[in-house]
């Protein structure tokens, strides 16, 4: 698996245990995180708020399916699983490009 792969892994990986150091440390400084249509970030300050809000409870269940590697961009697929604050749960299918810098997420 390559550098870039890894990351990635253990991003996912970072977010089912809510692990904020772990999930920063696969970041750049500069990182810019945009859901088109929910909202646009940037930098690791900004991102960190954004790993747990209160619209959710609990930590989400991230199963990645599949990754491909072109250079220095990673796709994943998958799905997420997490309990809304409001009851009942939100399940989500993902196609997340991740632009890569050094072996971390840009």
């Amino acid at each position: 698996m390559t550098e870039n792969k890894k990351t990635i892994e253990q991003y996912m990986n970072a977010f089912n245990k809510l692990d904020h150091p772990l999930i920063l440390s696969c970041l750049t400084d500069d990182v810019v995180w945009h859901i088109p249509g929910a909202f646009h970030i940037q930098r690791k300050e900004a991102f960190d708020k954004e790993i747990e809000n209160d619209a959710f409870v609990g930590k989400p269940v991230v199963v990645t399916t599949r990754m491909v590697e072109e250079k220095d961009v990673v796709v994943a697929e998958g799905t997420v699983r997490v309990e809304k604050s409001a009851g009942g749960f939100l399940n989500l299918e993902f196609c997340d490009v991740f632009l890569m810098k050094n072996g971390k997420v840009k």
